[in-house]
């Protein structure tokens, strides 16, 4: 151990700075989650773009396995005759995707420290457009769990039909799964989820690259055999309003894309490069299986069903049947969607540690676990989302119309704000620079054309955004635009509270520190006399010549006994005697000490000191009220009162 000792010139204070050697012992803790990280180690913790791909992208990916079969789910309102404009609707999709892509590709270059839409929007929107854009990722990460788990395990009962009335459980515990895989720390969980991306990956274009195969080369694709059985809406044509729908149900195939730029500090050096790159090859991979998907769809006649998925169907008919190329598909496809909630659990504690930084969530939030990962917020997602899918049955299609509007409105407030932020940078002087929070303003020659793009981003976004709530309104789009405003009223709310707590502590307009008080009166609560009891009074009368030992009479017979004892063991320490005809303990003493604090003169400090029996073993400890705690609870609401616990421990023989 080191100590350095530095005087500072203005004073004698003395500052010691201390090394310690000390480690963590091992633990269940450890065997579960790893063995604890050092704070050093943060840079070796980063992840490359193969990695990268997994962590963040497998919520954008693992959305091919259900946006089509949600564009269906609509357009099932017109009969299967409407199924034809999936294509087309599938197009629109895709080329919104890139606009996005690109939009978020200039964020990630222009904020390398990550924050995404919450950070582009308080430094150029200002406080309250961010928390909008926060609360709208925090409930859109809640809701990518719920979908992706429960469309994981939809796959999952379209295999094997006998487990659909398990799903809720089965749900529970993959995000219990998931979250301990993100509690050992981004690197180790997204190595081990790199391997079943890629595996997905690979299979859904061998099974896409087959089916194109065989409908143009071979001609021998056919159509779905006995597919489900599609329920009829009552809706008998095709109209713009249900066009819109289908559109708005198909966007949830870009939920997932802003996720590498909140997370862009997870990877290694240069970030913002690597980070880019990975953005550019999801969108590609996802646009590309996306439109496979659509288009083999329509031309094999699928029918979207709670009891057998899209994917499913798509699958036995390139594969012709049941067989192991099928089962390993829908195998990829569960895995992928179980893991595109991995996606959340890596950005969801990170935004929430921003947004706690700023004084907007509870501080708990910023503090790193063991494993160098934000922990409470993972064990807080995984805990808010399985009640989620509880409430919901685990239904994709009831839980889908609450997931896509907070998504969108953080992309538009994001592009906005991008928008601004090259608007800010077109006033600035070639060689002129400005520091903000999240980043660093330098004039480029190509702003305006920079300042479009993201304009025409958040003018995109802001229209889908629109047609999202109209159309998905009465489905339960209604919840999330409650939701959003709650959640920015309880930022506020916790905000004011850290906001007036700094004010009453700040030390700005302090003045001098105040005299040390005039007196001190010590009050020590005595449940009977022995050698705790003495120890106890030794400390008392090291703290104050004025000590008032006080008993509460319950039983009389062992009050003249405490008595007796008092005067003999007392060092003539007055003791006043409590009567207690009800046989309470607490209230009488909590009575005397607030009598004795309305009389207390001006710079008096009453100090209470509990004499504390502390087990050397837990089982036996629950063999004794714990009296010092009762009274510490109720008494440190009272202003200008201490409670001083003094422990006295006794070797119980025979419990190791």
């Amino acid at each position: 151990m080191i100590n350095h000792e530095h005087n500072s010139q203005n004073s004698q204070t003395s500052i010691i700075e201390r090394t310690t050697d000390y480690t963590p012992p091992k633990t269940w803790r450890s065997w579960f989650i790893g063995r604890p990280l050092s704070t050093a180690d943060a840079s070796h913790q980063t992840i490359g773009k193969a990695v990268g791909l997994a962590v963040f992208a497998s919520d954008a990916l693992s959305s091919t396995a259900y946006a089509t079969q949600e564009i269906l789910v609509i357009l099932a309102a017109a009969g299967t005759i409407a199924f034809g404009i999936v294509v087309p609707i599938s197009i629109a999709i895709v080329i919104l995707l890139a606009i996005v892509t690109i939009s978020y590709e200039q964020t990630i270059h222009a904020y390398p420290d990550g924050g995404g839409a919450y950070i582009v929007a308080r430094d150029n929107l200002g406080e309250f457009p961010a928390l909008i854009a926060g609360a709208s990722l925090l409930t859109d990460y809640i809701l990518t769990v719920s979908v992706s788990i429960a469309s994981g395990v939809a796959q999952i009962t379209s295999a094997f039909p006998a487990l659909h009335d398990y799903r809720v459980v089965l749900s529970v515990v993959f995000i219990m799964f998931v979250m301990l895989m993100n509690l050992r720390g981004v690197k180790e969980s997204g190595t081990a989820f790199a391997i079943p991306t890629y595996f997905f990956v690979v299979l859904m274009f061998t099974a896409v690259g087959t089916g194109i195969f065989k409908l143009f080369v071979t001609g021998t694709l056919g159509t779905v055999i006995d597919p489900p059985e599609l329920l009829a809406h009552g809706v008998s044509t095709i109209t713009p309003f249900l066009i819109l729908h289908a559109f708005a149900s198909g966007t949830t195939a870009l939920t997932g894309v802003e996720a590498i730029s909140n997370g862009i500090t997870a990877f290694k050096e240069p970030r913002s490069k690597n980070a880019g790159i990975t953005l550019v090859w999801m969108s590609l991979i996802l646009g590309s299986l996306f439109l496979g998907i659509s288009y083999l769809t329509k031309n094999i006649g699928a029918v979207p069903s709670e009891s057998e998925t899209v994917i499913s169907q798509l699958a036995r008919t390139i594969f012709a049947g049941r067989g192991t190329l099928y089962l390993m598909l829908i195998g990829a496809t569960t895995v992928i969607l179980i893991m595109a909630a991995n996606t959340a659990f890596a950005d969801f504690p990170r935004l929430g540690a921003l947004v706690a930084k700023d004084g907007f969530l509870p501080r708990q939030l910023t503090y790193r676990g063991s494993r160098l990962v934000y922990s409470r917020g993972i064990v807080a997602l995984a805990f808010i989302a399985s009640l989620l899918l509880v409430i919901f049955n685990a239904s994709v299609t009831r839980l889908i119309p609450l997931y896509a509007i907070g998504v969108f409105l953080s992309f538009t407030l994001s592009q906005g704000g991008m928008a601004l932020r090259w608007y800010k940078i077109g006033k600035l002087k070639p060689d002129e620079e400005k520091v903000e929070r999240g980043s660093t303003l330098r004039f480029v020659k190509d702003w305006p054309v920079k300042m479009i793009v993201n304009g025409f981003g958040a003018v995109c976004t802001a229209v889908v955004m629109m047609v999202f709530a109209i159309t998905k309104f009465h489905d339960g789009a209604w919840v999330v635009l409650i939701l959003i405003p709650a959640l920015v009223a309880i930022f506020w709310m916790i905000h004011r509270h850290y906001n007036n707590l700094a004010k009453k502590l700040s030390l700005d307009n302090f003045g001098v520190i105040p005299p040390h008080a005039m007196r001190h009166r010590v009050i020590m609560p005595v449940s009977g006399v022995h050698q705790g009891t003495l120890a106890a009074l030794r400390y008392a009368r090291m703290l104050s010549d004025d000590v008032t030992a006080v008993h509460v009479v319950i039983e009389p017979a062992d009050a003249e006994k405490v008595r007796a004892k008092w005067e003999t063991w007392g060092e003539g320490v007055r003791m006043v005697l409590l009567d207690s005809p009800y046989r309470l303990f607490v209230e009488p003493i909590l009575g005397y000490i607030s009598d004795i604090a309305k009389e207390r003169q001006p710079g008096e400090t009453i100090t209470i000191v509990v004499p504390e029996f502390v087990s050397e073993n837990r089982l036996s400890g629950t063999l004794h009220t714990n009296t010092a705690n009762i009274l510490r609870e109720q008494l440190k609401n009272q202003h200008g009162i201490v409670i001083t616990n003094v422990p006295y421990h006794v070797h119980e023989e025979g419990v190791e």
